[in-house]
């Protein structure tokens, strides 16, 4: 089969866009892609989206985002993963691509959170954990996640300020990046000391409710995608080298280690190996990190970190400017901003500019392979995909 190649990137500034319909955004992402892609049209669109049919009320999303977007008749659909959802749009375009079904196809993201209050959207995102066993009591993706951050926090003795490293940094990334929803840098005091959101989860422990959409236009064959990358003026190819899926319990209580996501392990490992790669190879990685606890997890399950020491390797310096790997130089779902289901899609075209070397924001140094982890739940669903530079 012939490889996948992304040919175009197209992305919107993540905020609170109360005057613009989720359509809207998604058009000009597309649009974007296109364009950078010198005019290549997709013949078909996945996009990765939670909360449509809570917030907006809107099924047939795939339909109304093609028909608004100006390509009514191609093929299109919703992939809905929770906060996966994007990277699942991706393993959905890769497959197609891939098996040679279509030859051009967007994979997309978009998510308008701000189409209701907080509180709920935050019922709408705990949905994300089981029904019956977890949202029928009243937990909230904030609350599991900080039964998590108490037992690491316990286990390893970190404290609330060893743990908030994690968003200091992350803030200092954003402020460069012209896409960031929350560019303004902040002191670790000013962390430690914002208000607890779920023990011991602080407000700026967390990634921040937004509306945005991203889209990525996957290609089949090195000599179509040459051709395409020329004719826009690109002078470096990437491969989009391999999309890995897994899944775990939805539940906490059925987790075989709840400080383990084995989904992510999962995904990881077989991603890594179907591009052809080992973990040391990985130059550059964009991580899951709704909360700073996520990050940390993500980082030893990924295999970059032994358990338990990611906040001590951070706090030394670890996965910044000149390790290897670096490790969200946009900013991440903290301070980038999370429009839950074009998350994973954020995160594939940043890994792209980034190994094209054309990233607007906190750039890397000059990375030949980067990976992406996009998480549903907690790794309930993990997607990982591997890009690679093409001399």
């Amino acid at each position: 089969m012939d490889r996948v190649f992304v040919v175009g990137v197209g992305l919107t500034k993540i905020g609170r866009f109360y005057e613009k319909h989720a359509k809207d955004l998604f058009a000009e992402a597309l649009w974007n892609a296109i364009n950078d892609a010198g005019g290549v049209k997709p013949q078909g669109i996945v996009v990765g989206n939670m909360t449509s049919s809570v917030l907006m009320g809107q099924d047939s999303l795939g339909a109304l985002l093609a028909d608004h977007s100006g390509f009514r008749g191609v093929p299109a659909f919703k992939v809905e993963a929770a906060c996966g959802s994007g990277g699942a749009a991706l393993y959905a375009a890769y497959s197609l691509v891939k098996s040679g079904e279509l030859d051009v196809v967007a994979a997309g993201g978009v998510e308008k959170l701000t189409e209701a209050t907080t509180n709920t959207v935050t019922r709408a995102l705990a949905q994300a954990a089981d029904a019956d066993y977890e949202v029928f009591y009243g937990a909230t993706f904030t609350g599991l996640n900080a039964m998590i951050a108490r037992l690491y926090m316990n286990l390893f003795g970190y404290s609330d300020e060893d743990l908030s490293y994690w968003p200091l940094k992350m803030h200092e990334y954003a402020s460069y990046n012209p896409y960031a929803q929350l560019r303004g840098k902040v002191t670790l005091e000013q962390i430690v000391s914002s208000p607890l959101v779920a023990d011991p989860i602080r407000l700026y422990h967390s990634a921040p409710i937004g509306d945005g959409a991203a889209v990525v236009l996957l290609v089949r064959g090195e000599e179509r995608a040459r051709e395409i990358a020329k004719n826009s003026g690109k002078e470096v190819l990437v491969e989009l080298a391999s999309v890995s899926l897994a899944t775990d319990s939805v539940d906490l209580t059925s987790r075989n280690d709840l400080l383990t996501m084995d989904s992510t392990v999962k995904a990881s490992r077989e991603a890594i190996r179907k591009a052809g790669l080992e973990i040391k190879n990985i130059d550059y990685v964009e991580l899951h990190d709704a909360f700073h606890i996520t990050g940390y997890v993500s980082i030893e399950d990924l295999g970059f970190a032994p358990k338990g020491l990611a906040p001590k390797l951070y706090r030394e310096g670890k996965f910044q400017k000149g390790d290897k790997p670096e490790i969200n130089f946009s900013g991440g779902l903290k301070a980038r901003g999370h429009p839950v289901g074009a998350t994973g899609i954020y995160q594939a075209a940043e890994a792209v500019m980034q190994i094209r070397g054309d990233f607007p924001g906190y750039k890397a140094s000059d990375p030949e392979t980067a990976l992406i982890h996009n998480i549903g739940g907690i790794s309930t669903i993990a997607a990982v995909a591997v890009f690679k530079r093409v001399k």
